[in-house]
């Protein structure tokens, strides 16, 4: 599947927070992030970015989603933990992975496996403007941030 044929499915996810339905979010934009998992150095950064930039993100309209096989109580617990300000998906059926092909395989330690591959899309009124892949954590928030920025502008 080409990345510019990904649509938002029309599907309840179970959140630390409750439920989301990712094609009716009502902002202008939207922000899925997929990322390995909780608690992770690198994983924390992502959230702990994302959470510090909401204010930003909220007043160009954006949602920021983050996405993971990690159970409700565990983005709970990192929720708690990192007082994160942004919704996390439990996506442990793998549902969402599949849908936007981000299950790659991985040497870890000298060994293959397979896991989610840290990737953004970018959505625009559920259209997708933007995809990264094999994204470097530190840093990346700003970075979709100003392409929302940028991207606005145009409009």
């Amino acid at each position: 599947m080409s990345t510019e044929d990904i649509k938002l499915p029309d599907h309840v996810f179970p959140t630390a927070n409750g439920e989301i339905n990712l094609s009716e979010v009502p902002s202008a934009w939207l922000v899925l992030y997929f990322y390995p998992k909780d608690s992770t150095p690198g994983c924390t950064t992502q959230a702990l970015e994302f959470t510090e930039l909401k204010d930003q993100f909220d007043a160009m309209g954006a949602t920021v989603v983050g996405i993971s096989r990690d159970s409700v109580k565990s983005h709970q617990n990192f929720t708690t933990k990192q007082e994160l300000q942004i919704e996390l998906v439990s996506d442990a059926d793998e549902i969402l992975c599949k849908h936007f092909d981000v299950i790659k395989e991985k040497n870890m330690y000298g060994k293959k496996v397979m896991g989610i591959e840290r990737s953004t899309f970018l959505f625009h009124n559920n259209q997708l403007m933007k995809s990264y892949r094999k994204v470097t954590a530190a840093g990346h928030a700003a970075q979709v941030l100003d392409d929302i920025h940028t991207m606005s502008e145009v409009e």
